[in-house]
């Protein structure tokens, strides 16, 4: 499978895969018309659209898509149903898309009915992980984020996190505010910095990557407790995330 990523409005990233055919799965097209011109470009057979929530930027190119290819199918979570989704999935399905197996996994947080889709080794991962980062929580608690990111953890360090925006570089520089002595998060800055001065994607990242320099996969780090005791004195995992998300709010 061929990994492609399409720009859209500011900093959004619209995932495509396509098989040596020409067939392909876009996921959380958030308008159509960069996608239309890819798939012409290409010469894509668009087979399917998997949706991961339900915000405007993740979905607003659905209903023009559909109208183009009206069989298309279009996989989502409930909260999608009136954006276009045909196949309502959730936590533990899984199905197949031209001999390759999907499955999901349910990350509420930044909204209550966040989906990933894992396909080994890509994650589409919405705007649950980002390069650095964690999605804001418009909807869901710490708690449910703090879970999500637990199960995303577990999955194989080759992992692929392609997520939907360009983020990486002001999360890096938020983790440099906590661990400014850190050498893998400095490392990584200077790459990042070095991309996008060149307009360049920092994505998809690697979840071992995230393991080393994303501060919300490293709570039970004692380098990184050792750090913010000078502002709290939170001990749990899950306490410290939502202190870390608190302060990226802010920051």
């Amino acid at each position: 499978m061929n990994l492609n990523s399409i720009r859209a409005f500011q900093d959004n990233y619209i995932w495509v895969l396509n098989n040596e055919s020409g067939k392909c799965v876009i996921v959380d097209p958030g308008e159509a018309a960069p996608v239309l011109k890819a798939i012409e470009e290409n010469d894509w057979q668009p087979e399917a659209i998997l949706l991961t929530h339900h915000h405007a930027d993740h979905v607003g190119g659905v209903l023009q898509l559909k109208e183009k290819y009206p069989a298309i199918e279009v996989y989502g979570p409930e909260e999608t149903r009136l954006k276009g989704a045909t196949r309502i999935v959730g936590e533990g399905d899984k199905f197949s898309l031209f001999g390759e197996e999907y499955s999901v996994i349910a990350t509420p947080g930044h909204t209550l009915g966040h989906i990933c889709f894992f396909n080994f080794p890509y994650l589409f991962c919405g705007d649950t992980m980002f390069s650095g980062g964690c999605g804001r929580l418009f909807e869901g608690t710490p708690e449910q984020m703090f879970n999500s990111f637990q199960k995303l953890n577990k999955l194989p360090a080759e992992t692929l996190i392609c997520c939907a925006h360009e983020y990486t570089e002001s999360n890096i520089k938020f983790a440099l505010s906590i661990l400014p002595e850190d050498e893998q998060i400095v490392g990584y800055y200077r790459k990042v910095k070095e991309l996008r001065a060149k307009n360049h994607s920092t994505l998809p990242s690697s979840l071992q990557t995230e393991r080393q320099i994303n501060v919300f996969l490293r709570t039970e780090d004692p380098v990184l407790k050792s750090k913010i005791q000078k502002e709290t004195n939170l001990q749990q995992p899950q306490e410290i995330f939502a202190w870390l998300r608190a302060k990226k709010d802010s920051f």
